[in-house]
């Protein structure tokens, strides 16, 4: 089968690291791999044999979907089916099936606003939600041929080592370095917090990164925050942190979190629609400094952190193949 991906762009982010772990299942099973991207520091993870096609499929400009589109019905038919990834690509994947009459789907990531910018996906051939939150999320939005397939994690290659507060001091938080990830909720709450012994790796990039490193040169917090970018090998510093903050604001399915659970490093989560169905208990509520500040002291005290626990972990290979699975059935015209 031969495939073309279209992402915005490929810096450092939830839908990128899911695009990059579905290029290597794909590529694995024997398939033919294309990407349209505006680009970014994760092409270097990307499995040999990947073409990558740099257009400016990030932008919200109706030319530049048009020309985008025109460039790569250029390449047909050198693909059989089109995954859009986002709202910008949805729209440029629906312009070149016209132009190619190649079937396309697009992978819903996040509960998108509900406005113009997501009425493609009634025209798609299917849509994948990667959580029930995010299908009930856009209802009236999709077609009939739309199916949940989770975001799978990648099987750990280490296990939490054990070591809690007081004894562990380090804190860790990966993830994209937006606003809505709420990790300036989680700075202001620790700089009220200097009194405990505690340190802050942060893994990941993003448009919000020299804002966050202002912030902690103003709350005197640079020997305890450590910017470390992009990394591969988030789940070896979860084995050595004694907690993972996630205080995001929104979320479509926290990757992050599932994989902190399958490592078993204790989490402190932001009360969250996709997290609801884990917890046995309260959650804090995101962009409530004084909450995270009580909830992040309690940690520091070897208190308890969420109450979260999962039956089944979904790994990336199922979700790999259930997504082969419904480009076959949008090929031959199943539901």
């Amino acid at each position: 089968m031969r495939i073309l991906h279209i992402v915005p762009e490929f810096q450092e982010g939830g839908v990128e690291r899911y695009v990059v772990q579905l290029c290597r299942e794909q590529v694995s099973a024997g398939h033919s791999v294309s990407l349209a991207t505006a680009g970014g520091r994760l092409e270097q993870f990307l499995p040999e044999g990947v073409s990558v096609h740099h257009l400016p499929v990030q932008r919200k400009n109706p030319f530049t979907v048009l020309m985008s589109a025109h460039r790569l019905s250029l390449l047909h038919p050198g693909f059989d089916i089109i995954h859009a990834h986002s709202r910008v690509p949805a729209w440029v994947a629906w312009r070149l099936s016209h132009l190619t009459r190649t079937h396309w789907l697009m992978t819903a990531h996040a509960p998108y606003s509900l406005n113009a910018g997501i009425l493609p996906l009634r025209h798609a051939g299917g849509v994948i939600c990667v959580s029930e939150s995010v299908r009930q999320a856009l209802t009236g939005y999709l077609p009939a041929n739309t199916l949940t397939i989770p975001n799978g994690i990648r099987k750990p290659r280490v296990k939490w080592e054990g070591r809690y507060f007081p004894d562990n001091t380090r804190l860790l938080y990966v993830g994209y370095l937006s606003q809505r990830k709420g990790l300036d909720t989680a700075i202001n709450a620790l700089g009220r917090l200097k009194d405990y012994v505690w340190t802050l790796d942060v893994l990941g990039d993003g448009s919000h990164r020299d804002e966050l490193e202002t912030l902690v040169k103003t709350l005197g917090l640079s020997d305890r925050v450590k910017f470390w970018g992009f990394r591969d090998d988030s789940d070896e510093f979860m084995s050595r942190s004694a907690c993972l903050l996630f205080p995001s604001h929104q979320e479509g399915l926290p990757l992050t979190v599932n994989e902190a659970l399958a490592v078993g490093l204790p989490v402190l989560a932001s009360d969250i629609e996709p997290l609801r169905p884990l917890a046995s208990g309260a959650l804090v509520p995101p962009g409530d400094v004084g909450a995270w500040t009580e909830a992040i002291r309690r940690v520091l005290e070897g208190g308890e952190a969420s109450p979260l626990s999962v039956e089944k972990l979904t790994l990336f290979e199922e979700t790999a193949a259930r997504t082969e699975e419904f480009y076959r059935a949008i090929l031959e015209g199943r539901e």
